[in-house]
């Protein structure tokens, strides 16, 4: 898989995308947590998935700590699609 780092899609930057896939990966700060930002990410992704796109969204925690599960999640969101 061929994936593309900060890619315009639509009105939105997304941090990786597989264009061959229609995969995207988000990966995201503390900040995401907060309500208000929660909120913005919701309906970016919304929009995203509208467009065809699969958004799969992981926290720095979640790399630092469980990268090999990531990974893992990621490799079977490509073969899904």
């Amino acid at each position: 898989m061929k994936f593309r780092r900060q890619l315009k899609i639509d009105k939105y930057i997304v941090d990786f995308c597989c264009p061959s896939k229609k995969l995207i990966i988000e990966l995201d700060g503390g900040h995401h947590i907060e309500d208000s930002q929660e909120k913005k990410d919701h309906e970016r992704q919304l929009y995203i998935e509208n467009l065809g796109y699969t958004v799969l969204r992981f926290y720095n925690n979640d790399i630092d700590n469980n990268f090999s599960g990531v990974m893992e999640k990621i490799r079977e969101a490509c073969e899904k699609k």
